[in-house]
């Protein structure tokens, strides 16, 4: 069984770049879309992707960008992360591993979206609110998401140190994502709590050790 890898998103300084490196996340997420409060400059993803060690994934949040946003940021990403209504063929057109983010709305069908987004490396799953493309702090129910999907999911939407063990138990996804859920109360967006980073990172370590078949109960 393979471990569920951690990402963190919504980076905005060097220091807490360093301090997601240092409690093992996989991946860190870097918002550029305007209409975030934890987007960032192409100036500052320059300075950020640099301070992340070489084997740390740099993603990048896009939501509906017109190819030349996307192409600005190149050099300074590993993977293409879609929060709109792009389509496969425009996801598809960077030669770069992209993954594309479904709100979980009322009705919405996985299965299909797996085979209309067949090139994408993950589907990344979010709690649905109108109007938000994603960072809405808030869960879904787990439940909806079909044990047999075509495509690896990478579960985002509320999650916290208090509960992203659960929801790898729950749900075994390929990846967890987090950004609100290890700020600290009364903290602009994008200012991570390195107590929280660590302790999340934490709960996945040990939600991946006990559902690691060496750790199963010898009957």
């Amino acid at each position: 069984m393979s471990r569920a890898r951690i990402k963190i998103c919504g980076m905005t300084r060097e220091s807490d770049v360093a301090a997601a490196v240092d409690a093992g996340a996989d991946a860190l997420g870097f918002v550029l879309w305007a209409g975030s409060s934890r987007a960032i400059t192409s100036a500052t993803l320059a300075e950020l992707a640099v301070a992340a060690t070489p084997f740390v994934t740099r993603v990048g949040l896009f939501v509906d960008p017109s190819a030349t946003e996307v192409e600005a940021a190149l050099a300074h990403l590993d993977l293409l992360q879609f929060h709109g209504d792009e389509s496969p063929e425009f996801c598809a057109s960077f030669a770069r591993p992209w993954i594309k983010a479904l709100r979980m709305r009322e009705g919405i069908d996985l299965r299909r979206a797996a085979e209309r987004y067949a090139d994408a490396g993950a589907l990344l799953l979010d709690a649905y609110r109108p109007g938000v493309p994603g960072g809405t702090g808030e869960t879904f129910d787990w439940a909806r998401i079909p044990g047999d999907l075509a495509k690896p999911v990478i579960l985002a939407g509320g999650l916290t140190p208090a509960n992203v063990a659960e929801a790898v138990a729950q749900v075994r996804p390929y990846a967890v994502d987090v950004s609100g859920g290890v700020e600290a109360p009364g903290n602009r967006r994008g200012i991570k709590d390195p107590a929280a980073v660590r302790a999340f990172c934490e709960q996945v370590r040990i939600a991946n050790a006990e559902r690691s078949p060496h750790h199963l109960p010898i009957s």
